[in-house]
């Protein structure tokens, strides 16, 4: 097994897992990111990445699809089941829409179709890193490690408006990590109403604004988990021409 870092790695900063097989590609993201002060820790293959996640538990995840062993959907997909918010951004020469619908199916928080500038790495790993560390304040208030439980209840629906867990009928649904965000941002407003470039900014940054997120395609998601009838929405709601809204102003 090969183990490469780049930087210190310490508990004072951030730790980022670089699971990429071919020597020269991740030396060079491991360069970049050592530029803004990010140690990190290279897998050479699908099984190493696991390994290398359950023992040392990085700040970000970045996995390339096409590796030995297991492939990125494969680790992305068994990284989920252990933790359901660490930051995952996939590398990849692979950049049609088929592969990316899969990625973000399996948990993925974003994508970076190869070649790409060090520029854009470092802002997009910049931005995950500061939505890793509001989900943690969000989750862990005053050092204790749980949640809070303010919840926003709708009829049958409830939802955790810090985590953005989500339950229908006191059951829990499945939500992946960016679903759970745009529901605990919309719980914690009830009523208000979110345009996409709102929900970006809030979730993604305003870095990603100019990006194809596809918010739309995330809220239909949702609505197959949560909606008795997804055609017609009776708790995440479209405004004509402005946003989606969960629940009513009180």
């Amino acid at each position: 097994m090969i183990n490469q870092t780049c930087g210190a790695v310490s508990d004072a900063g951030p730790l980022v897992l670089v699971a990429e097989d071919d020597e020269s590609a991740a030396s060079a993201v491991m360069l970049m990111l050592a530029r803004d002060g990010i140690s990190c820790v290279r897998a050479v293959n699908g099984s190493d990445a696991l390994e290398h996640f359950a023992r040392r538990r990085p700040d970000v995840v970045i996995l390339d699809v096409m590796m030995p062993v297991l492939d990125g959907f494969q680790v992305c997909e068994r990284i989920r089941q252990q933790d359901e918010a660490v930051p995952v951004l996939f590398l990849t020469a692979k950049g049609d829409m088929v592969d990316k619908r899969i990625g973000y199916s399996v948990g993925a928080d974003d994508y970076l179709v190869k070649p790409f500038s060090g520029d854009e790495l470092r802002l997009r790993v910049g931005a995950l890193l500061r939505r890793a560390r509001r989900v943690s304040f969000a989750c862990a208030p005053n050092g204790v490690d749980t949640p809070r439980n303010e919840e926003l209840v709708i009829g049958e629906l409830s939802v955790n408006v810090h985590t953005g867990v989500t339950c229908v009928a006191g059951e829990k649904v499945e939500l992946t990590p960016n679903e759970a965000r745009i529901m605990a941002v919309l719980a914690s407003h009830p009523g208000d109403v979110y345009s996409k470039a709102d929900l970006i900014r809030e979730i993604w940054g305003p870095e990603y604004l100019e990006s194809a997120i596809g918010i739309s395609v995330y809220v239909r998601r949702i609505r197959e988990k949560i909606e008795p009838d997804p055609s017609s929405p009776q708790y995440l709601k479209t405004v004509w021409r402005c946003g989606y809204r969960l629940g009513e102003r009180s």
